[in-house]
């Protein structure tokens, strides 16, 4: 049985400078109470920031890009069999794999302006090269999350 799309898949429009759906999936997670404006200012800045530091690649490939290496392709899910709790891997559906994404940025991005009272759009340009090239406080994340379902592949079989 499919699921049907949900009313933000069918309501998000693309976000209004690049024209991209992804952009503006980020930007409504990016958001704290209900500022959309605020979550626009930080997100456009924080591109231009990339823009200004890497000449030789577009703003908007960097992004897209860094959300891709970031997604997982394995999580590990709890299912209990008889009076046990496995943790089971299982692969990640491509909606989550982005939401996840996103996510592990976003939060990632926080942390760092946390430690270090950094500008927001400083810290989430800083995260988004970070993971482009594939390293980074999200990056390890993912590793961390692809080393547990490595790790806990004999409870396969529980995968159904």
């Amino acid at each position: 049985m499919r699921k049907k799309p949900t009313a933000s898949k069918k309501q998000l429009k693309p976000d209004p400078r690049y024209g991209s759906l992804l952009a503006s999936k980020f930007i409504n997670c990016l958001m704290w109470d209900g500022k959309k404006t605020v979550a626009q200012r930080v997100f456009y800045r924080a591109l231009d920031e990339i823009k200004r530091r890497m000449k030789d690649v577009d703003e908007l490939e960097v992004f897209t890009q860094a959300v891709e290496n970031v997604k997982p392709q394995l999580e590990v899910r709890s299912r209990r069999v008889g009076g046990a709790t496995y943790q089971v891997p299982m692969q990640v559906k491509p909606q989550r794999q982005q939401s996840l994404a996103i996510r592990w940025i976003i939060q990632a991005a926080r942390q760092a302006r946390r430690k270090q009272g950094r500008p927001m759009h400083l810290c989430l340009a800083d995260e988004l090269m970070a993971a482009y090239r594939r390293e980074g406080a999200a990056m390890h994340t993912r590793e961390q999350v692809h080393r547990m379902a490595e790790a806990n592949k004999a409870f396969a079989h529980f995968a159904w």
